[in-house]
């Protein structure tokens, strides 16, 4: 377990932030760390050419240990939409196959398929929740031979459920289909193991639980698709790219692994050396902990939302540190106001209320939130 950690935030007393899935808040070391970055463009005669190197290999080797994958897996992105593009440019559907995604899933992982199928043929195929039924049950159902993709996200970002990506990956690989993951709405707070599920393509946009600066992200490439194609055809993924004064002696070689899907300008000197502060934070915290702590503290709260009458998923069923609750018939109407203005923040998604504590929460915090419901139902 780890002790409350708010005295690493700028949080006021007053305010009750139960709402990482919108965004985190920023460590006061991370805004340090941009300012600092940023001082650095004011003066650009003191920059280097390794100044456009480094960090962003401390970024890719500080992500891909805290997912346990090689560095050359990882390239740098501005967004998960970026990284799911990315995936969707360098995969095939068909006539007469399938992309399987959720019903109600994020719209960046909807997007690139919707276009992908328009444009090779194919259909989607929306994956309905079931009362009865058991979310990773419900998608085996349609891994079939006729499925080429399946592009789902570890929680389902409307209600926290979860899904088994070991037991979606094993039924991918026995049929031939590629899995296209977004992981925005999980690595950072749930430990993943991207060795182990082994996808094709998986995406972090770094701005909720990983703590990060907004427009940051990371993008898991499997060797198979080492020599796809890049959305951009940038300069300083390219061979031999830190020699400035050769750059006009064009090259069709990049450099090895996924650094060829990095964006361009990746080398972005503010925000960068916050987004290697955080994953620093959060290595020294180790995923399994914060974990841990999310769990125990969202399965206490839960079950006394429960107790006034909120329809929350079984601890079984949602994500660790994500809370979806339908309100009960007696809430009121402008509850999600009626919260606000005693500073309380959460955040609504397809009639669900999303409670997503982290360890800038402590026990006065969840006491408020109960206790401000308490009176309104």
């Amino acid at each position: 377990m780890i002790g409350c950690q708010r005295s690493l935030f700028s949080i006021p007393s007053d305010v009750v932030y139960l709402n990482t899935a919108y965004m985190s808040p920023l460590m006061n070391s991370v805004v340090d760390a941009i300012n600092y970055g940023a001082k650095l463009k004011a003066s650009p005669w003191d920059l280097t050419i390794n100044d456009f190197f480094e960090n962003s290999e401390s970024a890719r080797t500080l992500f891909a240990n805290l997912v346990n994958v090689n560095s050359k897996n990882i390239a740098l992105v501005p967004s998960a939409s970026y990284g799911l593009e990315t995936a969707a440019k360098n995969l095939k559907v068909g006539s007469g196959r399938s992309v399987v995604m959720l019903e109600n899933q994020f719209p960046s992982h909807v997007y690139p398929w919707q276009r992908l199928v328009n444009e090779t043929g194919g259909k989607l195929i929306k994956v309905k929740e079931k009362k009865d039924r058991n979310l990773t049950e419900l998608v085996l159902e349609f891994i079939n031979e006729q499925c080429a993709i399946v592009a789902v996200p570890n929680v389902l970002w409307t209600n926290g459920l979860m899904l088994d990506l070991p037991s979606i990956s094993l039924r991918c690989k026995e049929v031939g289909a590629a899995l296209v993951l977004d992981l925005t709405q999980s690595v950072g707070a749930v430990n993943t193991d991207l060795e182990k599920i082994d996808p094709d393509f998986a995406v972090v946009a770094a701005y909720k639980w990983m703590m990060s600066p907004y427009s940051t992200g990371y993008l898991y490439v499997s060797e198979k698709h080492w020599n796809g194609e890049p959305l951009e055809g940038n300069w300083i993924s390219r061979r031999d790219g830190k020699n400035f004064s050769n750059l006009v002696n064009y090259t069709d070689q990049y450099e090895d692994g996924a650094v060829r899907f990095d964006m361009g300008e990746r080398a972005n000197f503010a925000l960068l050396p916050g987004s290697i502060e955080a994953l620093k934070q959060l290595h020294k915290w180790g995923i399994k902990n914060i974990e841990k702590t999310l769990q125990q503290n969202n399965s206490t709260l839960s079950d006394q939302l429960r107790s006034l009458g909120f329809v929350i998923p079984s601890d079984a069923d949602r994500g660790p540190h994500f809370i979806g609750a339908i309100q009960p018939k007696n809430s009121p109407k402008d509850l999600m106001k009626i919260l606000a203005s005693n500073k309380i923040y959460l955040s609504e998604r397809g009639g669900v209320l999303r409670i997503t504590p982290n360890v800038w929460n402590n026990h006065e915090d969840y006491q408020k939130f109960l206790t401000t419901v308490s009176a309104v139902l």
